[in-house]
């Protein structure tokens, strides 16, 4: 059985789910169950988690997702059909709205000069869906100038897909030797690697392909003004 206030927050999401297609906020549940703080909302949240009753979506903000309800919430239901519950199929994923917003990992800071330590702990970054394609993603602050020349300013963040091989021309995060990393524009030079920058200011770096490991290739880009 749930509370009132588990069932009214089911069923309030479930109303905005099959009205606009996109969860309600956590402070709109606070205020459709009259709650004082948002943090009775993570309670039951995490209640009707534990319950089965919901689902939160990885990787995306204000994503839940209903898996089965109570018969007094669903009911159309069959003729004789007495179960507690009824569970839900699941719904053909549809392709974010212009406004879905996406969490991904939000990784330091990574140099557009010579290579400087990345990968400083792990935070998240809220970005429009809309500036990524598919695959697994991750954001890093740019660092210096390096790039200036491809449109890349120090202080912008990096939207990274993430890859481990890349083609002559494209711009990856590469960890040079395992412990630092930049963003350049990925070449092959004989049986070198060479990054080079779009910036004439500075010069190309060489390595041993077993210096470098590429980490991903650059999807986008997120500037702040």
């Amino acid at each position: 059985m749930l509370t009132v206030k588990q069932h009214e927050l089911l069923c309030f999401i479930n109303d905005r789910l099959n009205e606009t297609g996109v969860s309600p906020s956590f402070e709109e549940m606070k205020d459709a169950l009259d709650l004082k703080s948002k943090s009775g909302v993570h309670r039951l949240i995490s209640a009707l988690e534990e319950r089965s009753f919901i689902r939160r979506l990885p990787n995306r903000a204000r994503a839940l997702e209903i898996v089965k309800l109570p018969d007094a919430v669903k009911a159309k239901t069959k003729p004789g059909k007495s179960a507690d519950v009824v569970t839900l199929k699941p719904k053909t994923a549809l392709p974010p709205v212009a406004n879905d917003v996406l969490e991904i990992p939000l990784h330091g800071r990574i140099a557009a000069g010579l290579p400087i330590e990345a990968m400083e702990g792990q935070t998240s970054l809220s970005v429009p869906a809309a500036l990524l394609g598919p695959g697994e993603h991750y954001a890093l602050e740019v660092s210096g100038d390096s790039m200036v020349e491809a449109g890349i300013l120090d202080g912008d963040y990096a939207l990274v897909r993430k890859a481990d091989t890349a083609r002559d021309g494209e711009i990856v995060v590469a960890l040079v030797d395992e412990s630092e990393a930049t963003l350049k524009f990925f070449r092959r030079e004989g049986t070198m690697v060479r990054l080079d920058p779009a910036n004439r200011a500075y010069d190309p770096q060489r390595y041993k392909p077993n210096q470098i490991r590429i980490q991903g290739k650059l999807a986008g880009l997120l500037r702040r003004y």
